[in-house]
């Protein structure tokens, strides 16, 4: 009897402690949300006193629900919103709520604004809404919202806010939705939307910001959108948009920001642009556009980002560019530009970011780029640039400098001293001289230093290099250098030391101990002496340690057999002595480890007890000796004609070279010359399916894959190869082609020797670097999911087969490959009926999902820097916010960008493969959060 006599004095209050009471609220956020004993005896509202409540003057009626930001979740109950005919703002923002969006609530018809964004919300998007003809705001943003966009949305004449981005609405945008009268901002970014963007909405004369990008679109821009008046910003960014930019779009004299890159446009930049006089964002990248930058740019006066990359643009930039007084980024990488930047770039305003990477300048660096103080990336590698690097002398603002593969020259002019934010610097492949600058160790936040390939650079290391406190990567290979290594004094986060091919003497200092991050050393090709210190043996994370072409003595410690992350060791050419350990890893390395060492015994070289009978005769005179050479000769020369018979003419059938695009139209003998000559080739191991790298005959380096076949399933083996070779994608390893007879098979791939992803997933790298590799291994997976026909697994998608080329854009390698190796076993059928069927087969499916599960589990290996590897059945385990959180901390990112791509990672691992996501909904998914920069 009290409950009913209190629901009648005070439904709004029991109305929602009901809806309290079927709610989840494990953080205890509506604890305040108590009727006080007695009830509320002044006839005023009890609940009007509670967090998140609104009511009017009066206290008798609510008028605002705010719930958001409460830690909700659970399914939510529509019918207790009934009493609140008077509610005109309803928040339940950043919650968990799932399940169907609730339709009572559109009966609400005094509802002005309703924000239900990020939250799980799914299935279609209720009708009724039409109900609420005072609804201004409606914010549905990140759900998972299905199905068609409501279209009766276009009946609320008075909405202003309209926000349905983040779900998965698919099928076209209505057209009705060009016949909004008060509309002011549209966000439909996103989703799964299809179909040709609708003319109509040229007729939204009142809207001022427009996002309807990452979605699949088919065909143009309509010409139209030019038509939109008072339109400030428009994102068509992702959006599968193909021809020519419309010159219509500068009839919008308003726009601000204008952002279309990651589409298939193509053609040149309409001149017309210039009369956009606000435009303040300009971003066409990761298109087909061609031609110049228009001169007409002059106009745009309060132009501040620039961005052109990933296009095919040529001709040489306008020096009126360098005119536009707030232009401070300027990315116009990986396009056909040629001559030499605008002599005042950097005079007339505060440049901050600039990237002119892979394109075909020359001359020299403008010498004011640093004038207006605050550049922080001066990004310019791989071009013809020449001269020093004087106007960089006094850049004190840089963070990150990148001029490899240029031809500078003159000694290294940066003062350290003066650079107290630098992080990361790329010096190599140029012509520098004058050695390392000593101060580098004032460098106090440098993390990445690479000056490799100057051979003219001479000095020495300098003495407190390995004391920067953030070090992780020092590479100064094939530069002259000479000297000792100096004492690895602190050395406590290095992880990679490249010194080969230099003229360094002396011993590797047992300090090296310190070095308890380090994961790679190469010191080949120098003239180094002593023991191996088995204090570098005992490193915890030690992975890859080259010592080759030395001459350091005494025995391989036993150690580097214990080591549980030890994947290659290199003692060759040296003067090792003693029995190589005897544990498997070791064993493991092949004889390429440890030749040259003429007192080295044991597998895999030859076993120590013949060894000691040879040096135990060795007393009975040269003449023996010169015997045992001469017969040796006799026998490598009469081998080698041998192999070279075998090759070219071979027992095992008649060559033939099959040539992909990339590829010069080489002949098998050609190719199997290059093969045969000791000074293009490494040792090939005799394995099937052996890795070796080989110089080709017009001085192509090309990766080279055996493999081993019989005779009845070289068609369709070959068939198969001729599939992977015709896939073609920026972030694939490219086949270029392949060399087989009736037993034999060797395939050609491009050499990337820059590395793969499990070398380097430890290094600490910025949230926008991380995104694009990220970004990288979706688009080449989707590529061979989706747009090869029939689909293409990789079948072995892992971080060590995840490689870079020299602008670190991350390329799958051995997509493919397990597939092909069941075909030459015959462990699956041979299913080329599904080329004629366009059918995918079950087993073909099924490694589709398990890429997709493996891709999941690369995500969480980049997003904890290594930590988590093979996680994916424990990060589903795992509490989400915490580990959100951890990953968050992790990579100094706020969790709004870390979200959506932690995510998907999620998503795809998933244990029921039905429940992942295919990779192209993956990347849909992952494209609809756009870094705040682009490098």
């Amino acid at each position: 009897m009290l409950i009913a006599v209190f629901s009648a004095n005070d439904p709004y209050s029991d109305a929602l402690l009901r809806l309290k009471s079927e709610i989840i609220d494990d953080f205890n956020s509506l604890d305040d949300w108590l009727v006080p004993p007695g009830g509320n005896p002044s006839g005023k509202v009890s609940a009007c006193s509670w967090s998140g409540v609104k009511c009017n003057e009066n206290s008798t009626i609510v008028i605002g629900l705010n719930l958001s930001m409460k830690n909700l979740a659970g399914n939510l109950p529509g019918k207790h919103f009934r009493v609140f005919t008077e509610l005109v703002d309803l928040n339940i923002s950043l919650n968990s709520f799932s399940g169907e969006f609730p339709g009572e609530i559109f009966n609400l018809s005094n509802l002005i604004s309703l924000d239900i964004s990020r939250n799980n919300f799914s299935g279609d998007f209720p009708g009724g809404i039409s109900g609420l003809q005072n609804l201004v705001v409606l914010d549905a943003f990140s759900n998972s919202f299905s199905g068609s966009l409501p279209v009766e949305l276009s009946e609320l004449k008075f909405l202003k806010i309209l926000n349905l981005a983040g779900s998965y609405f698919n099928g076209p945008i209505p057209s009705a939705y060009g016949s909004f009268k008060s509309l002011e901002f549209l966000h439909l970014a996103g989703n799964f939307l299809s179909g040709k963007i609708p003319p109509e909405l040229g007729n939204l004369k009142t809207v001022k910001h427009m996002e309807i990008g990452y979605n699949s679109y088919e065909g143009i821009i309509p010409w139209e959108l030019g038509n939109m008046s008072e339109l400030q910003y428009l994102d068509i960014a992702g959006a599968n948009l193909s021809g020519s930019i419309p010159r219509h779009l500068s009839n919008l004299t308003k726009l601000e920001s204008l952002f279309l890159f990651r589409n298939n446009l193509n053609g040149l930049i309409p001149w017309e642009f210039s009369r956009i006089v606000p435009l303040t964002n300009l971003d066409l990248s990761d298109n087909l556009i061609s031609g110049p930058i228009p001169e007409s740019f002059a106009e745009l006066k309060n132009l501040r980002l620039l961005s052109l990359m990933y296009n095919e643009m040529n001709g040489t930039v306008p020096e009126v560019i360098a005119e536009l007084p707030l232009l401070d980024t300027l990315f116009i990488w990986n396009n056909f530009f040629t001559g030499s930047l605008p002599r005042n770039l950097g005079r007339n305003s505060k440049l901050r970011w600039l990237d002119v990477s892979t394109n075909s300048f020359i001359g020299s660096i403008p010498p004011d780029i640093c004038a207006g103080g605050e550049l922080f990336k001066l990004i310019m590698f791989s071009n013809k640039f020449t001269g020093n690097l004087s106007s960089l002398s006094n850049c004190s603002s840089l963070v990150r400098l990148r001029v490899e593969d240029n031809s500078f020259s003159g000694e290294i002019p940066l003062k350290f001293s003066h650079l107290p934010d630098i992080t990361y610097i790329d010096l190599s492949r140029n012509r520098f001289t004058g050695g390392i600058p000593s101060d580098i160790s004032q460098a106090s936040n440098l993390q990445y230093f690479n000056v490799s390939n100057n051979p003219e650079l001479g000095g020495m290391i300098p003495a407190q290099i390995w004391s920067l406190p953030l070090l992780q990567n020092f590479s100064a290979s094939f530069c002259s250098i000479s000297g000792n290594i100096p004492p690895f004094k602190l050395c406590k986060s290095v992880l990679v030391v490249e010194l080969q091919m230099n003229n360094m003497s002396g011993a590797v200092p047992q300090s090296i101990s310190n070095c308890q991050e380090l994961e790679m050393i190469n010191l080949g090709s120098n003239k180094l002496i002593g023991h191996i210190p088995k204090e570098l043996a005992s490193l915890p994370a030690i992975g890859v340690v080259d010592l080759s072409c030395n001459n350091f003595s005494g025995t391989i410690p036993a150690e580097f057999g214990k080591s549980s992350s030890l994947s290659l060791l290199n003692v060759s050419f040296n003067d090792i002595s003693g029995a190589i350990p005897s544990e498997k890893l070791l064993q493991s390395m092949g004889r390429s480890s440890y030749v040259g060492n003429p007192k080295l015994c044991g597998a895999p070289l030859k076993s120590c007890s013949n060894s000691m009978a040879i040096l135990g005769r060795k007393g009975n005179g040269k003449l023996k000796l010169v015997l045992l050479l001469c017969a040796a000769v006799v026998i490598f020369i009469a081998a080698s004609v041998f192999w070279l018979i075998y090759l070219r003419k071979g027992s095992k059938g008649q060559w033939k070279m099959e040539s992909f695009i990339g590829l010069p139209q080489f002949t098998a003998n050609d190719v199997l010359r290059s093969f045969s000559s000791t000074d293009s080739m490494e040792e090939v191991p005799p394995l099937s399916a052996a890795v070796c790298k080989a110089v080709l005959p017009t001085g192509i380096t090309v990766l080279v894959k055996k493999i081993e076949w019989e005779p009845k399933r070289m068609k369709v083996a070959s068939e198969f190869i001729t599939q992977i070779g015709s896939a073609r994608h920026k972030n694939l390893i490219r086949l270029l082609g392949f060399c087989y007879n009736k037993h034999l098979a060797y395939l050609l791939y491009d050499y990337l020797p820059n590395g793969n992803l499990a070398e380097k997933v430890r290094m600490r790298r910025d949230w926008e670097t991380k995104y694009r590799i990220i970004i990288g291994i979706a688009k080449g997976l989707c590529f061979l999911h989706h747009d090869c026909n029939p689909a293409i697994s990789h079948g072995d998608l892992k971080s060590s087969n995840v490689v870079f080329d020299d602008n670190l854009e991350p390329l799958l390698a051995d997509f493919g490959f397990k597939y092909l190796m069941q075909l030459i076993k015959g462990t699956v059928p041979a299913t080329t009926s599904r080329t004629e069927t366009g059918q995918v087969s079950d087993a073909i499916k099924e490694e589709l999902h398990m890429d997709i599960y493996n891709f999941g589990e690369i995500i969480m290996e980049i997003l904890t820097n290594g930590k988590l590897t093979n996680a994916g059945a424990s990060i589903q385990n795992k509490p989400r916010d915490v580990l959100l959180r951890e990953i968050c901390n992790e990579n100094e990112a706020n969790q709004e960008e870390v979200k959506p791509v932690f995510d998907v990672a999620l998503l795809c691992t998933r244990s029921r493969p039905s429940d992942r996501p295919s990779m192209e909904d993956a990347l849909k998914l992952l494209s609809g959060w756009k870094p705040h920069g682009k490098e």
